[in-house]
């Protein structure tokens, strides 16, 4: 598997982008501030991440999907060391996402440490509700990881 920047047609990848964040209006605000990554095997993408810089040594994940048949095979962890390591100057990695079982799990076995929650986010910034593990999304955990200095 290899992960390479998407500097040009960010657009073909909103299918996937939509698995990670079903809002297209959000997508399209930090899509074009963000860079895109795509991790690929043989031609074909297996998941993609969006990350933005928010200021000196801060940078913040914006969307990360696997495409459904590739889940769970380590893909969305190799994108997420690939972040992790690709920024020299990078000191705190932040995200936000839904309060679900795997999700919080998954980021919480990746070293990420919740730092509050943002009540009703998922209510407020989404034009229709948001299920996931079969249940209704309505706060936003956040969740940074630091490098040691």
């Amino acid at each position: 598997m290899d992960i390479r920047q998407v500097t040009a047609d960010k657009e073909n990848y909103r299918p996937l982008l939509l698995i990670g964040d079903e809002q297209e209006s959000l997508i399209r605000g930090y899509l074009g501030r963000g860079e895109l990554f795509a991790a690929e095997r043989d031609g074909e993408v297996l998941g993609v991440c969006v990350v933005t810089r928010e200021g000196t040594g801060l940078y913040e994940v914006q969307n990360i999907a696997v495409a459904p048949k590739h889940q769970r095979k380590g893909i969305g962890r190799a994108l997420m060391e690939f972040v992790w390591e690709r920024y020299p100057d990078l000191k705190v990695l932040r995200l936000g996402t839904g309060d679900s079982p795997s999700t919080v799990g998954f980021y919480r076995a990746m070293g990420f440490q919740e730092r509050g929650r943002e009540k009703d986010h998922f209510l407020k910034y989404y034009d229709h509700p948001i299920y996931e593990d079969g249940k209704q999304l309505r706060d936003r955990v956040l969740f940074q990881r630091e490098k040691a200095p």
